[in-house]
């Protein structure tokens, strides 16, 4: 399985900005390791511009921050899967802890974001994770199951595991500098594994789990040589080409 390595630039970047740091990184990368993938998830109004700058290098992909699980309707200032596919998406974010604990999106409609958008061919990349006072009550585990049994109630038995990742965000690692330490983030890699199994016993193995907690080029290579960790998904360190490339070839 090759280490996917995500760049989630959330509310930064405008259509220039991303042009110049996409190309940047492409240009900083150079050739990609065998072994490692790269995902950009731009915002949206620089999708296009971001396109265009990673052109058709080898192992480079980009997806859209959300969307709604409809083809199209009266939903003002949602995204339809068809839209991002239009403009040059092939995976979509569902989940994040930010939309989940700043905007309220329920576990409900993670679950229904994440069928539906594999249904209309995206691949998806579903966010789950823990809050501090949830960690601090031991509820780790129940938390990690609830969101990963309703992030996935209506996904097929038998969905293509490259088409599905999930991505760990220890919410209270998020933007705070904090980061799991190794024995923190196999025990929880180790369960959302168990459960994947439980839930999809013929992809379950082969479902690239991420790491998403303040991860930096000084700390990805110790994450990414964790077992159960198939990759990064990186927030404030990813927003700079240099950052971000060494990163991925950590």
């Amino acid at each position: 399985m090759k280490k996917l390595m995500a760049a989630n630039w959330k509310m930064y970047k405008t259509a220039d900005e991303a042009r110049q740091t996409a190309d940047a990184l492409v240009k900083a990368v150079g050739t990609l390791p065998g072994d490692r993938e790269v995902l950009i998830f731009p915002p949206f109004t620089a999708l296009h511009a971001a396109h265009d700058a990673l052109g058709q290098a080898a192992g480079f992909h980009m997806g859209g921050q959300d969307v709604y699980p409809a083809e199209e309707g009266a939903f003002t200032g949602e995204i339809a899967p068809g839209m991002l596919k239009a403009a040059g998406c092939g995976w979509v974010l569902t989940g994040h802890s930010e939309r989940r604990h700043v905007l309220g999106e329920t576990d409900a409609l993670v679950g229904s974001k994440t069928a539906f958008s594999l249904a209309a061919g995206l691949s998806v990349c579903l966010c789950i994770g823990e809050k501090l006072d949830e960690r601090e009550a031991g509820a780790l585990t129940t938390v990690i199951h609830r969101q990963l049994e309703t992030g996935l109630a209506d996904v097929p038995a038998d969905v293509d595991p490259g088409r599905l990742a999930i991505a760990y965000e220890p919410v209270w690692a998020i933007g705070t500098g904090k980061v799991a330490g190794p024995a923190e983030i196999l025990e929880a890699h180790a369960i959302v594994r168990a459960k994947l199994c439980a839930m999809f016993p013929s992809a379950g193995t082969d479902m690239p789990i991420l790491y998403g907690g303040s991860v930096k080029p000084d700390n990805a290579a110790e994450i990414v040589g964790l077992d159960n960790v198939d990759g990064v998904l990186v927030g404030g360190a990813s927003l700079q080409a240099d950052s971000f490339s060494r990163i991925v070839l950590a």
